[in-house]
């Protein structure tokens, strides 16, 4: 029988990541049943590295100490070295690097961890440097950390010792991971324990909070660096001034939009925006490029466009949308997951000018120079001697400067960027990981979807569409009603996590709201439905971010934190409060309840670290809008009228449902037969279309408007249509006899909410 522990078996996955490291000297294994199996037979610790294909430090790691033949023969003899990409696994890396960042204070990746042969952990870091290097910081060697442990576990003193920690780690895991109040324990971290409900107004907590922690110099979270996007702080703060009008907390939202957008972290060529800023001022980036900043950040610029109207928040979710359909899509639709932060070996090169770069890449000379001014290339750069491109001179200083109108610098600048775009392709590209994640389609399809509506571009709905197709076809099985992970060159692997399922599903139901296609709504559904039967443990009243059926880990993880991603709990439930609305016999929202109960204390003592979850929270205090739109069908799809599609693209509302539906009540059979929930849903009954045109039905809480032909109608019922809605109110808005400004409640609502 083949040993496993013979050599590297790295060329048999398809991981980019994984394939990175198939030619080490180190024999590296999957994580799979052989090789922990051969771990507990021969008795030998594992060392557990994890990363991804476009992290830079694991590229330093693995050249200085994995492609080492010294350090290959330690972990081959005295280990088994195990390597694990971050993105396939997204379990194991929430459950090693949670014990990372409580022992060390950090995290990150690479992620370096030494288990037993039974997968606890006793000594964890991030990278470290093959022999203790001063330029590195106090970090000791890897060799040095490796012959330690390598000769520690042959001493019956000192692995006893290990051991010991070993249970100690495991036990702070499961008590942070897996245990809920509900369970009967608090979670560490919690302030308490009486399991009252968030309070009505963590929406004002979380932006105070964020309001406390934000830059008011240079914008963006902490005093100095590194500084990451952190889009659902932004989201809570635009929300926050949206309901309370304070002018603070749109400044902190739009100086750190625009701090963002002018900076390094943008790519100012190609678009789209690079992982985090290494620097306070947001200058340099972390050069590589992943899928899931370039559809989360898109979903805040467009809600700052709607919310303030300024075309510079549109054009840069433009320009990333674009971005993602050159540089991200496969051909038949499904988004890649990441560029890496270097080509021809170097971090950046890509990216980077120097003033003789620009000036051969544009054939004009005056172009050229207002370019480098614009964009602040100098000879010194600022980075490693070349520049990473910021916007350094404003469109009328330049104008100034150059003494002519403002629209002839537009239009310079636009040639110039084109230009340095044609120079640019000419140059080594970074390497693309082609895997396609369920979880990360699902943000993409979910921004795009918004983004088609709000730009009104319908180009942006297709991609949505095309993906979601994509992600149906390849990842999920419809006779299982289960979701894999991963899609790479045909070959599909890993059972879904809970992100999966939750991101995948807010996709599909942002892409019904936009076009009225029940199918995207019925498989929204179908999703939901598993989030609760394999993720929804009703004793401990939580949803755990692996399915109940899955592989056994050390501890079961619960995802409640917002972190590079959203937190899929948090998504999970507002997605669950949501949908109620269209399965209210199926008790989504009962569970969203259950679970934000029992989180109470988490959320409360840290809502800025639970952004998902303290606005799902807000959601369930306050209740969200339903905008019911009954109009007519066009092959199982009910598209948004004209004049409510502009309405809904000009107008920012959170938590609210756009619910298109067919203009009779009869017609609605064929989609309550898709969507399986046997009977018209409240949110529907009753309200069809009138006088042969669209007509629009509004509730907030439990109060609803009249039906109407006019979305600023309905909203100015409430007493605040005429501010909130971009649409102009006619003069013919009455429908039956009935002027909006008489509540018809009996009626019109359907299922009695009428009353306030």
């Amino acid at each position: 029988m083949d040993d496993p522990l013979s050599r590297n078996r790295l060329d048999e996955e398809e991981s980019p990541y994984l394939r990175q490291h198939a030619d080490n000297p180190v024999h590296w294994q999957p994580w799979d049943d052989a090789a922990l199996t051969a771990a507990r037979a021969t008795d030998r610790p594992i060392f557990l590295s994890i990363g991804y294909s476009a992290c830079h430090w694991c590229h330093v790691m693995a050249e200085e100490s994995f492609e080492d033949e010294e350090v290959a023969s330690v972990l081959n003899d005295s280990f088994v070295p195990i390597k694990v990409d971050r993105e396939e696994r997204p379990d194991l890396d929430r459950v090693y690097q949670t014990i990372c960042q409580l022992v060390t204070g950090g995290g990150g990746w690479p992620l370096s961890v030494w288990l037993t042969p039974e997968g606890k952990p006793f000594y964890v870091g991030t990278y470290f440097p093959k022999t203790e290097n001063p330029r590195r910081g106090n970090v000791p060697g890897f060799l040095d950390v490796c012959r330690s442990f390598a000769d520690s576990w042959q001493s019956e003193a000192n692995r006893e010792e290990m051991e010991n920690r070993a249970e100690q780690w495991t036990d702070a895991l499961r008590d942070n991971l897996e245990t809920t109040a509900a369970g009967g324990s608090e979670p560490a971290g919690d302030v308490d324990n009486d399991r009252e409900g968030v309070d009505d107004d963590i929406l004002g907590d979380v932006a105070k909070s964020a309001l406390r922690a934000t830059d008011r110099e240079y914008g963006g979270f902490g005093s100095g660096g590194p500084k990451f996007p952190q889009p659902g702080r932004i989201e809570a703060l635009l929300r926050s001034h949206l309901r309370s009008g304070s002018e603070e907390a749109l400044s902190a939202a739009t100086t750190t939009l625009d701090a963002m957008a002018a900076g390094g972290i943008y790519d100012h060529v190609g678009g789209g925006f690079h992982r985090y800023a290494t620097d306070r001022e947001w200058t340099v980036p972390h050069f590589e490029k992943m899928l899931y900043d370039n559809a989360e950040l898109p979903r805040v610029y467009l809600a700052a466009y709607q919310l303030t109207g300024r075309e510079a928040y549109g054009t840069i979710a433009r320009e990333t949308f674009d971005f993602l359909d050159r540089e991200f899509r496969h051909d038949e639709g499904g988004f890649y997951s990441t560029l890496d932060a270097r080509s021809e070996g170097e971090e950046g090169k890509y990216y980077v000018w120097t003033p003789a770069a620009v000036e051969d890449a544009i054939d004009d000379e005056r172009t050229a120079e207002i370019a480098i001014e614009r964009f602040g290339v100098t000879e010194a750069g600022n980075f490693e001697g070349e520049t990473v491109l910021t916007v350094n001179a404003s469109i009328p200083n330049l104008a100034d400067a150059y003494d002519c109108e403002e629209s002839e610098i537009v239009d310079r600048l636009d040639d110039a960027r084109a230009a340095m775009f044609e120079a640019r392709e000419e140059r080594v590209r970074p390497a693309r990981d082609e895997k396609i994640l369920a979880s990360w389609n699902g943000l993409a399809i979910s921004s795009l979807a918004r983004g088609g509506l709000i730009l009104g571009d319908d180009a942006y709905t297709e991609l949505a569409t095309d993906a979601l197709s994509f992600v149906r076809e390849h990842l999920w099985d419809r006779e299982q009603a289960r979701l894999a992970r991963r899609y790479k060159d045909g070959d599909v692997k890993g059972e879904g996590y809970l992100d999966d399922y939750a991101f995948l599903a807010r996709g599909a139901f942002d892409l019904y709201q936009t076009t009225g296609a029940v199918d995207h709504l019925a498989f929204a559904l179908d999703l939901a439905r598993v989030v609760v039967e394999e993720f929804y443990d009703a004793d401990a009243g939580t949803l755990y971010m692996t399915p109940a059926e899955g592989e056994s880990l050390v501890t079961r993880p619960q995802e409640l934190q917002d972190q590079s991603t959203p937190s899929s709990t948090g998504v999970a439930t507002s997605l669950l409060l949501s949908l109620d609305a269209f399965a209210p016999g199926e008790g989504f929202s009962e569970i969203a309840g259950a679970v934000l109960d029992t989180h109470a204390n988490r959320i409360r003592g840290g809502p800025l670290e639970h952004v998902s979850l303290a606005l799902a929270a807000d959601r369930r205090a306050r209740g969200g809008t339903e905008v019911v739109i009954a109009a007519e069908s066009v092959d199982g799809s009910v598209p948004l009228p004209e004049r409510s599609r502009d309405s809904l693209a000009t107008t920012y509302l959170p938590d609210s449902i756009v619910s298109p539906r067919p203009p009779t009540d009869d017609e609605l059979a064929d989609w309550i037969d898709r969507l399986g929930t046997g009977e018209i849903p409240a949110v529907w009954k009753g309200r069809e279309m009138r006088d042969g045109e669209p007509t629009i039905y509004v509730c907030e809480g439990r109060t609803c408007s009249p039906p109407t032909h006019s979305l600023s109608a309905a909203f100015g019922w409430f007493g605040d249509g005429e501010e909130s809605i971009g649409e102009s109110v006619d003069g013919d808005v009455s429908i039956d006899g009935n002027d909006v400004s008489i509540p018809d409640v009996g009626d019109e609502s359907g299922d009695g909410d009428g009353e306030s």
